[in-house]
């Protein structure tokens, strides 16, 4: 949005926190954001250097994926639920090394054409515009459309997304990568190790949130 228009938008409803209603610049004020449950450590699986969210997937911050990830069927998307997570997605991101290129983890083309959009996709290009990032959301593509990782093991979330990603060209050192939700960190994983073989050497998994 251009500036001029942003600041009367501001002027006719000034920007307040989603969830009280404080007024503000942020999607989150700072009780509201320290209200939430926070985020669990992240088992690190190579060749990843690092993993972060902003807060836990607990009952709220759940609603709010579920609202970002399966909008009801003839509604337009709710932008609140992605702001929300962009927020947190950044607090993600403030205690990591700057990356060089922003990476979401790729949907196969057929979740992509049955959904319309791809979460991560969506979260990254967020974050990347707004600390002035680079970002490519074809860095890496889905060879497999894996069976959905919820209810696995861990162990059957590492064998299901096994070798399920390769990368398109080569990448420079510092790469974050970005998913909607980390779990145990299998995911992340199996792409950092595609995104790896393209040339980065600093790849830190990011998400909004992480299950306890």
């Amino acid at each position: 949005m251009p500036k001029l228009g942003r600041a009367l938008l501001d002027l006719l409803l000034p920007p307040a926190c989603f969830r009280c209603g404080r007024p503000g610049e942020e999607a989150l004020c700072g009780p509201c954001a320290r209200a939430l449950p926070a985020a669990p450590w992240i088992p690190v699986q190579p060749p990843l250097a690092a993993a972060a969210a902003g807060a836990a997937y607990a009952a709220e911050t759940e609603a709010w994926v579920r609202r970002f990830k399966y909008p009801a069927a003839g509604v337009r998307l709710d932008p609140t639920p992605e702001v929300l997570l962009g927020e947190l997605l950044q607090r993600a991101a403030q205690s990591m090394p700057r990356a060089a290129l922003v990476v979401p983890v790729p949907l196969h083309p057929r979740r992509i054409r049955a959904r319309g959009f791809n979460p991560a996709g969506r979260l990254a290009k967020r974050l990347a515009r707004e600390l002035g990032l680079a970002f490519d959301p074809v860095a890496l593509v889905r060879l497999r459309d894996t069976p959905s990782q919820t209810g696995l093991s861990a162990t059957a979330r590492r064998r299901n997304v096994a070798a399920a990603f390769a990368p398109v060209r080569a990448l420079p050192e510092a790469v974050w990568l970005v998913d909607d939700v980390i779990t145990t960190g299998s995911t992340v994983a199996a792409a950092a190790r595609a995104l790896r073989r393209a040339g980065a050497r600093r790849i830190v998994a990011l998400a909004p949130v992480a299950t306890p």
